[in-house]
Protein backbone atom coordinates (compact mmCIF):
# COMPACT_ATOMS: atom_id res chain seq x y z
CA UNK A 1 0.00 0.00 0.00
CA UNK A 2 2.76 2.35 0.55
CA UNK A 3 4.56 1.70 -2.46
CA UNK A 4 1.88 2.30 -4.45
CA UNK A 5 1.07 5.68 -2.75
CA UNK A 6 4.86 6.49 -3.40
CA UNK A 7 4.44 5.48 -7.12
CA UNK A 8 1.07 7.63 -7.85
CA UNK A 9 2.92 10.37 -6.25
CA UNK A 10 5.81 9.89 -8.31
CA UNK A 11 4.07 9.59 -11.58
CA UNK A 12 2.00 12.79 -11.10
CA UNK A 13 2.95 15.82 -13.12
CA UNK A 14 5.10 18.17 -11.13
CA UNK A 15 4.07 22.16 -12.09
CA UNK A 16 7.39 23.92 -14.37
CA UNK A 17 8.79 26.50 -12.04
CA UNK A 18 10.33 29.80 -13.20
CA UNK A 19 13.85 28.50 -13.97
CA UNK A 20 12.65 25.40 -16.05
CA UNK A 21 10.25 28.08 -18.19
CA UNK A 22 13.34 30.23 -19.07
CA UNK A 23 15.43 27.42 -19.55
CA UNK A 24 12.26 26.35 -22.07
CA UNK A 25 12.18 29.81 -23.88
CA UNK A 26 15.90 30.17 -24.01
CA UNK A 27 16.19 26.96 -26.16
CA UNK A 28 12.88 28.12 -28.38
CA UNK A 29 14.82 31.37 -28.65
CA UNK A 30 17.80 30.02 -29.83
CA UNK A 31 16.37 27.92 -32.54
CA UNK A 32 14.65 30.57 -34.04
CA UNK A 33 17.57 32.39 -34.09
CA UNK A 34 19.12 29.56 -35.74
CA UNK A 35 16.78 28.83 -38.71
CA UNK A 36 15.83 32.62 -39.13
CA UNK A 37 18.12 33.00 -41.91
CA UNK A 38 16.91 29.62 -43.38
CA UNK A 39 13.44 30.46 -43.34
CA UNK A 40 13.84 34.18 -44.62
CA UNK A 41 16.00 32.80 -47.79
CA UNK A 42 13.03 30.02 -48.39
CA UNK A 43 10.75 32.58 -48.35
CA UNK A 44 11.70 35.00 -50.42
CA UNK A 45 12.87 32.11 -52.98
CA UNK A 46 9.25 31.70 -52.88
CA UNK A 47 8.24 34.78 -53.19
CA UNK A 48 10.19 35.37 -55.95
CA UNK A 49 9.60 32.28 -57.83
CA UNK A 50 5.84 33.40 -57.34
CA UNK A 51 6.38 37.27 -58.36
CA UNK A 52 8.52 35.56 -61.67
CA UNK A 53 5.75 33.10 -62.77
CA UNK A 54 2.81 35.55 -62.32
CA UNK A 55 4.70 37.85 -63.84
CA UNK A 56 5.73 35.60 -67.27
CA UNK A 57 2.45 34.53 -67.37
CA UNK A 58 0.91 37.67 -67.53
CA UNK A 59 3.68 38.82 -69.93
CA UNK A 60 3.52 35.28 -71.99
CA UNK A 61 -0.75 35.47 -72.39
CA UNK A 62 -0.23 39.06 -72.88
CA UNK A 63 1.25 38.48 -76.32
CA UNK A 64 -0.91 35.37 -77.24
CA UNK A 65 -3.86 37.98 -77.31
CA UNK A 66 -1.90 40.58 -79.32
CA UNK A 67 -0.76 37.53 -81.82
CA UNK A 68 -4.72 37.14 -82.44
CA UNK A 69 -5.38 40.31 -82.74
CA UNK A 70 -3.54 40.92 -85.55
CA UNK A 71 -4.82 37.64 -87.32
CA UNK A 72 -8.45 39.57 -86.52
CA UNK A 73 -7.41 42.42 -88.06
CA UNK A 74 -5.46 40.89 -90.91
CA UNK A 75 -8.90 39.36 -91.27
CA UNK A 76 -10.81 42.36 -91.14
CA UNK A 77 -8.60 44.47 -93.50
CA UNK A 78 -9.32 42.11 -96.27
CA UNK A 79 -13.02 41.52 -96.07
CA UNK A 80 -15.09 42.74 -98.01
CA UNK A 81 -12.54 42.52 -101.14
CA UNK A 82 -12.52 40.25 -104.04
CA UNK A 83 -9.20 38.86 -102.08
CA UNK A 84 -11.37 38.36 -99.24
CA UNK A 85 -14.72 36.85 -100.72
CA UNK A 86 -12.23 33.99 -102.17
CA UNK A 87 -9.59 33.54 -99.38
CA UNK A 88 -10.65 34.97 -95.75
CA UNK A 89 -14.07 34.01 -93.76
CA UNK A 90 -13.88 36.76 -91.17
CA UNK A 91 -15.88 34.53 -89.05
CA UNK A 92 -13.56 31.45 -89.49
CA UNK A 93 -10.63 33.15 -89.04
CA UNK A 94 -11.88 34.37 -86.16
CA UNK A 95 -13.56 31.51 -84.41
CA UNK A 96 -10.31 29.43 -85.56
CA UNK A 97 -7.46 32.19 -83.49
CA UNK A 98 -10.29 32.78 -80.64
CA UNK A 99 -9.58 28.50 -80.62
CA UNK A 100 -5.82 28.62 -80.50
CA UNK A 101 -5.87 31.81 -78.21
CA UNK A 102 -7.24 29.85 -75.69
CA UNK A 103 -5.32 26.41 -76.27
CA UNK A 104 -2.54 28.38 -76.67
CA UNK A 105 -3.06 30.71 -73.25
CA UNK A 106 -4.19 27.24 -71.09
CA UNK A 107 -1.25 25.72 -72.04
CA UNK A 108 1.17 28.20 -71.53
CA UNK A 109 -0.85 29.03 -67.86
CA UNK A 110 -0.35 25.08 -66.87
CA UNK A 111 3.30 24.61 -67.80
CA UNK A 112 4.25 28.10 -65.71
CA UNK A 113 2.68 27.96 -62.93
CA UNK A 114 2.70 23.48 -62.73
CA UNK A 115 6.87 24.70 -63.04
CA UNK A 116 6.42 27.31 -60.24
CA UNK A 117 4.88 24.95 -57.71
CA UNK A 118 7.32 22.03 -58.60
CA UNK A 119 9.80 24.90 -57.70
CA UNK A 120 8.21 25.95 -54.59
CA UNK A 121 8.17 22.11 -53.56
CA UNK A 122 11.61 21.78 -54.13
CA UNK A 123 12.42 24.90 -51.93
CA UNK A 124 10.54 23.29 -49.25
CA UNK A 125 13.08 20.33 -49.39
CA UNK A 126 9.68 18.32 -49.73
CA UNK A 127 10.84 14.88 -52.10
CA UNK A 128 9.29 15.06 -55.16
CA UNK A 129 9.58 11.64 -56.06
CA UNK A 130 6.41 10.22 -54.82
CA UNK A 131 4.37 13.19 -55.84
CA UNK A 132 5.76 12.58 -59.45
CA UNK A 133 5.23 9.05 -59.12
CA UNK A 134 1.31 9.67 -57.54
CA UNK A 135 0.71 12.00 -59.79
CA UNK A 136 1.70 9.41 -63.18
CA UNK A 137 -0.34 6.81 -62.10
CA UNK A 138 -3.68 9.40 -61.66
CA UNK A 139 -2.62 10.95 -64.87
CA UNK A 140 -3.00 7.64 -66.29
CA UNK A 141 -6.00 6.45 -64.67
CA UNK A 142 -7.73 9.38 -65.52
CA UNK A 143 -6.27 9.38 -68.95
CA UNK A 144 -8.16 5.71 -69.17
CA UNK A 145 -11.16 6.67 -67.32
CA UNK A 146 -11.92 10.04 -69.80
CA UNK A 147 -10.05 8.61 -72.91
CA UNK A 148 -12.76 9.81 -75.32
CA UNK A 149 -12.73 13.12 -73.93
CA UNK A 150 -9.04 13.40 -74.46
CA UNK A 151 -9.38 12.02 -78.19
CA UNK A 152 -12.06 14.66 -78.86
CA UNK A 153 -9.63 17.27 -77.38
CA UNK A 154 -6.65 16.01 -78.85
CA UNK A 155 -8.67 15.94 -82.13
CA UNK A 156 -9.94 19.28 -82.35
CA UNK A 157 -6.79 20.96 -81.47
CA UNK A 158 -4.87 19.48 -84.47
CA UNK A 159 -7.68 20.16 -86.68
CA UNK A 160 -7.78 23.81 -85.67
CA UNK A 161 -4.19 24.41 -85.88
CA UNK A 162 -3.94 22.20 -89.34
CA UNK A 163 -6.85 24.27 -90.33
CA UNK A 164 -8.68 21.37 -91.91
CA UNK A 165 -11.48 22.84 -91.98
CA UNK A 166 -13.39 26.21 -90.64
CA UNK A 167 -16.88 28.34 -89.96
CA UNK A 168 -18.60 28.47 -93.55
CA UNK A 169 -17.26 25.10 -95.39
CA UNK A 170 -18.99 22.63 -96.70
CA UNK A 171 -17.58 18.99 -95.48
CA UNK A 172 -18.36 15.54 -95.68
CA UNK A 173 -17.13 14.03 -92.01
CA UNK A 174 -18.59 10.47 -92.64
CA UNK A 175 -20.59 10.36 -90.12
CA UNK A 176 -22.61 13.93 -91.29
CA UNK A 177 -22.28 16.06 -93.82
CA UNK A 178 -23.27 19.69 -94.46
CA UNK A 179 -21.98 23.75 -93.44
CA UNK A 180 -19.87 24.15 -90.76
CA UNK A 181 -21.32 26.71 -88.25
CA UNK A 182 -18.74 26.05 -85.08
CA UNK A 183 -15.49 24.72 -84.69
CA UNK A 184 -14.99 23.79 -80.89
CA UNK A 185 -12.14 21.34 -79.26
CA UNK A 186 -13.96 18.80 -78.79
CA UNK A 187 -17.47 19.48 -80.96
CA UNK A 188 -18.02 20.65 -84.20
CA UNK A 189 -21.54 21.69 -85.51
CA UNK A 190 -22.77 21.46 -88.81
CA UNK A 191 -25.91 22.21 -90.54
CA UNK A 192 -27.24 20.01 -92.61
CA UNK A 193 -29.13 20.23 -95.91
CA UNK A 194 -32.29 20.16 -94.25
CA UNK A 195 -31.46 22.61 -91.72
CA UNK A 196 -31.10 20.27 -88.89
CA UNK A 197 -27.51 20.33 -86.70
CA UNK A 198 -25.34 18.06 -86.43
CA UNK A 199 -23.47 17.81 -83.03
CA UNK A 200 -20.02 15.77 -84.40
CA UNK A 201 -17.17 14.78 -81.95
CA UNK A 202 -14.25 15.79 -83.40
CA UNK A 203 -12.67 11.66 -81.77
CA UNK A 204 -15.29 10.67 -84.23
CA UNK A 205 -13.90 11.78 -87.21
CA UNK A 206 -11.77 9.67 -89.59
CA UNK A 207 -11.97 11.09 -92.36
CA UNK A 208 -12.56 14.62 -93.98
CA UNK A 209 -14.32 16.15 -97.44
CA UNK A 210 -13.96 20.24 -97.49
CA UNK A 211 -15.16 20.92 -100.52
CA UNK A 212 -14.52 24.51 -99.73
CA UNK A 213 -11.15 24.58 -100.03
CA UNK A 214 -9.04 25.13 -103.34
CA UNK A 215 -11.45 25.30 -105.92
CA UNK A 216 -15.00 23.60 -107.40
CA UNK A 217 -16.15 22.10 -111.16
CA UNK A 218 -19.42 22.42 -112.51
CA UNK A 219 -20.41 20.42 -114.95
CA UNK A 220 -23.56 20.50 -116.66
CA UNK A 221 -24.42 17.74 -119.99
CA UNK A 222 -26.11 19.29 -122.76
CA UNK A 223 -28.59 16.33 -124.22
CA UNK A 224 -29.16 17.02 -127.89
CA UNK A 225 -30.67 15.27 -131.51
CA UNK A 226 -28.48 13.01 -132.99
CA UNK A 227 -28.42 14.49 -135.74
CA UNK A 228 -27.49 18.29 -134.71
CA UNK A 229 -24.37 19.74 -136.11
CA UNK A 230 -21.33 19.81 -133.15
CA UNK A 231 -19.44 22.23 -134.45
CA UNK A 232 -22.52 24.50 -134.54
CA UNK A 233 -23.08 23.25 -130.52
CA UNK A 234 -19.36 23.97 -129.88
CA UNK A 235 -19.62 27.19 -131.07
CA UNK A 236 -22.44 28.05 -129.22
CA UNK A 237 -21.75 26.65 -125.60
CA UNK A 238 -18.19 28.33 -126.17
CA UNK A 239 -19.77 32.12 -126.42
CA UNK A 240 -22.30 31.31 -123.68
CA UNK A 241 -19.60 30.64 -121.48
CA UNK A 242 -17.23 33.67 -122.84
CA UNK A 243 -20.37 35.74 -122.38
CA UNK A 244 -21.11 34.60 -118.75
CA UNK A 245 -17.21 35.07 -117.74
CA UNK A 246 -18.10 39.24 -118.35
CA UNK A 247 -21.07 39.32 -116.40
CA UNK A 248 -21.25 39.99 -112.83
CA UNK A 249 -21.09 38.47 -110.33
CA UNK A 250 -20.32 35.34 -112.51
CA UNK A 251 -16.52 37.10 -113.47
CA UNK A 252 -15.33 36.42 -109.82
CA UNK A 253 -17.47 32.82 -109.49
CA UNK A 254 -15.35 31.40 -112.79
CA UNK A 255 -11.77 31.12 -112.44
CA UNK A 256 -10.83 29.38 -115.89
CA UNK A 257 -12.87 29.86 -119.43
CA UNK A 258 -15.99 27.48 -119.39
CA UNK A 259 -14.83 24.51 -121.47
CA UNK A 260 -16.79 21.83 -123.46
CA UNK A 261 -15.47 18.07 -123.53
CA UNK A 262 -16.79 16.97 -125.90
CA UNK A 263 -19.44 13.56 -126.23
CA UNK A 264 -20.38 11.93 -123.10
CA UNK A 265 -22.78 10.06 -124.90
CA UNK A 266 -24.29 8.82 -128.05
CA UNK A 267 -27.56 7.26 -128.21
CA UNK A 268 -29.67 6.32 -131.24
CA UNK A 269 -32.12 9.93 -131.08
CA UNK A 270 -29.45 11.78 -129.05
CA UNK A 271 -25.89 12.50 -127.65
CA UNK A 272 -24.85 14.59 -124.64
CA UNK A 273 -22.28 16.84 -124.46
CA UNK A 274 -20.41 17.86 -121.33
CA UNK A 275 -19.56 20.96 -120.38
CA UNK A 276 -17.32 21.79 -117.51
CA UNK A 277 -16.09 25.20 -115.63
CA UNK A 278 -13.75 25.82 -112.83
CA UNK A 279 -15.77 27.73 -110.05
CA UNK A 280 -14.95 29.29 -106.44
CA UNK A 281 -15.27 26.92 -103.94
CA UNK A 282 -18.92 26.36 -103.01
CA UNK A 283 -20.23 28.13 -105.81
CA UNK A 284 -20.46 25.58 -108.34
CA UNK A 285 -23.96 24.98 -108.31
CA UNK A 286 -25.00 28.59 -108.84
CA UNK A 287 -22.87 28.23 -111.95
CA UNK A 288 -24.81 24.80 -113.11
CA UNK A 289 -28.08 26.45 -112.62
CA UNK A 290 -27.03 29.74 -114.28
CA UNK A 291 -24.93 27.60 -117.23
CA UNK A 292 -28.09 25.76 -117.66
CA UNK A 293 -30.59 28.82 -118.16
CA UNK A 294 -28.21 30.22 -120.89
CA UNK A 295 -27.36 27.17 -122.64
CA UNK A 296 -30.68 26.49 -123.31
CA UNK A 297 -31.57 30.15 -124.09
CA UNK A 298 -28.65 30.02 -126.90
CA UNK A 299 -29.72 26.82 -128.10
CA UNK A 300 -32.94 27.54 -128.55
CA UNK A 301 -32.33 30.78 -130.49
CA UNK A 302 -30.17 29.05 -132.95
CA UNK A 303 -32.86 26.28 -133.42
CA UNK A 304 -31.66 23.43 -131.74
CA UNK A 305 -33.44 21.84 -128.65
CA UNK A 306 -32.70 20.14 -126.10
CA UNK A 307 -34.26 16.03 -125.62
CA UNK A 308 -35.11 14.24 -122.55
CA UNK A 309 -32.49 11.49 -121.13
CA UNK A 310 -33.74 8.35 -122.98
CA UNK A 311 -34.77 5.19 -120.54
CA UNK A 312 -32.25 3.06 -119.84
CA UNK A 313 -32.25 -0.25 -121.37
CA UNK A 314 -33.16 -2.23 -118.20
CA UNK A 315 -35.64 0.30 -117.23
CA UNK A 316 -37.53 0.16 -120.46
CA UNK A 317 -40.89 -1.91 -120.71
CA UNK A 318 -42.45 -3.97 -123.47
CA UNK A 319 -43.91 -1.58 -126.76
CA UNK A 320 -47.79 -2.21 -126.45
CA UNK A 321 -47.93 -2.58 -129.79
CA UNK A 322 -45.70 -5.48 -129.88
CA UNK A 323 -47.21 -6.70 -126.47
CA UNK A 324 -50.88 -6.66 -128.48
CA UNK A 325 -49.09 -8.44 -131.66
CA UNK A 326 -47.52 -11.41 -129.15
CA UNK A 327 -51.23 -12.14 -127.61
CA UNK A 328 -52.68 -12.89 -131.30
CA UNK A 329 -52.54 -16.22 -132.70
CA UNK A 330 -51.06 -17.23 -135.70
CA UNK A 331 -53.35 -17.72 -138.76
CA UNK A 332 -54.71 -21.08 -139.31
CA UNK A 333 -56.22 -22.83 -142.24
CA UNK A 334 -59.11 -23.84 -140.02
CA UNK A 335 -60.44 -20.89 -139.14
CA UNK A 336 -61.54 -20.72 -143.03
CA UNK A 337 -65.11 -23.18 -142.98
CA UNK A 338 -64.53 -23.84 -147.03
CA UNK A 339 -60.58 -24.94 -146.92
CA UNK A 340 -60.12 -28.53 -147.46
CA UNK A 341 -58.84 -28.71 -143.95
CA UNK A 342 -61.70 -27.77 -142.42
CA UNK A 343 -63.93 -30.05 -144.23
CA UNK A 344 -61.43 -32.80 -144.26
CA UNK A 345 -61.82 -31.93 -140.26
CA UNK A 346 -65.87 -31.75 -140.19
CA UNK A 347 -67.36 -34.43 -138.11
CA UNK A 348 -68.72 -37.31 -140.34
CA UNK A 349 -72.36 -37.32 -139.77
CA UNK A 350 -74.29 -40.49 -138.74
CA UNK A 351 -76.83 -42.47 -140.93
CA UNK A 352 -80.24 -41.84 -138.43
CA UNK A 353 -79.54 -37.62 -138.60
CA UNK A 354 -79.53 -38.25 -143.04
CA UNK A 355 -82.90 -36.98 -143.76
CA UNK A 356 -84.90 -39.70 -146.62
CA UNK A 357 -84.81 -38.55 -150.25
CA UNK A 358 -87.62 -36.55 -151.56
CA UNK A 359 -89.99 -39.28 -153.19
CA UNK A 360 -91.60 -38.67 -156.41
Amino acid sequence: MFWSAALAADSTPRPKTFDDAQKSATNAAGWVEENWSTWLSIGLRIALILIIAFVLRSAVRRAITKLIERMNRTAQAVNGTALGGLLVNVERRRQRSAAIGSVLRSVASFLIMGTAGLMILSALKINLAPLLASAGVAGVAIGFGARNLVTDFLSGVFMILEDQYGVGDTIDAGVASGEVIEVGLRVTKLRGDNGEIWYVRNGEVKRIGNLSQGWATAGVDVQIRADEDLDQVRSIITQVGVDMAKDEPWNERLWEPIEVLGLNAVYLDSMIVRVSARTMPGKSLGVERELRWRIKKALEAAGIHLVGRPTEPDLQTEDPANAAAATVSAPSALANPDSPQSTAASPITSSASVPPPAQK
